[in-house]
């Protein structure tokens, strides 16, 4: 007999960070990460684990919030660079990271996720509350016609 334990998801039972913007649909997190302000996640809002599980209206409609999300750090925070990713190994429900970048930060040019190659900095912004409501208005504005 097989002893087959199912792991809660997190991102079904927690926001996964702070909601900057949601529909029902999906929500925009940004994540808690001090050497990543703005380090957004954009989450399904019900348990999938891949993209080819989504209709082709869903994935369309789900890329389209995760390019708005890309365009609004762009705007806000003017990186150099934007990563994206869905990766999910370790929490298999279908989630996008939206990552500003700067030549200078932590792990520039290797994945955030890689050994750092320098030490923590300076906070690139002071002050995250006004960050993340700026964020937020530039959400609502780029996505409030999606449908």
């Amino acid at each position: 007999m097989t002893n087959l334990t199912v792991a809660p998801c997190d991102l079904c039972n927690g926001a996964g960070g702070i909601v900057l913007w949601q529909d029902g649909f999906c929500r925009v997190v940004e994540v808690a990460e001090p050497d990543y302000p703005g380090f957004c996640r954009v989450i399904l809002e019900r348990h999938v684990k891949e993209m080819s599980d989504l209709a082709p209206g869903e994935r369309a409609r789900l890329l389209d919030v995760v390019n708005e999300t890309e365009a609004a750090l762009r705007s806000t925070m003017r990186p150099d660079k934007i990563n994206l990713a869905s990766l999910g190994n370790a929490t298999p429900h279908l989630h996008w990271h939206v990552i500003p970048r700067f030549r200078d930060d932590r792990h520039y040019p290797k994945p955030v996720w890689a050994a750092a190659e320098r030490p923590q900095g300076e906070p690139r912004h002071a002050d995250i509350a006004a960050l993340r409501a700026d964020l937020a208005a530039e959400l609502m504005r780029r996505l409030r016609s999606l449908k």
